[in-house]
């Protein structure tokens, strides 16, 4: 089991920031709870506030897949879809 490290960003339609910010908080605390989490933290760009950005720490991939299967993610997904404009996932590994 290798931990993993990820960086999810979400950039709100002009509009939808404060939309997207209540949807975002609202999945922080249930994912902090699940199997294989060790940080699941929510930012927001000081100079481009419709950028939210999440830095996250997991146990391993099967932790990560098992959270983006869960019930609150797919409930933010279907609310948030039409607040979106781009979102980027990106899974890293620890390197150094």
């Amino acid at each position: 089991m290798s931990e993993i490290a990820v960086v999810a960003i979400s950039i709100a339609k002009p509009g939808d920031e404060e939309k997207l910010r209540e949807a975002v908080e609202g999945i922080v605390e249930p994912t902090r709870k699940e199997r294989g989490a060790l940080q699941y933290d929510l930012h927001r760009d000081v100079k481009e506030p419709r950028r939210f950005v999440f830095f996250e720490r997991w146990e391993s991939e099967e932790a990560l897949a098992a959270h983006a299967k869960s019930a609150h993610i797919a409930a933010y997904k279907q609310a948030s879809a039409d607040w979106i404009e781009h979102a980027e996932i990106r899974v890293l590994t620890k390197i150094k």
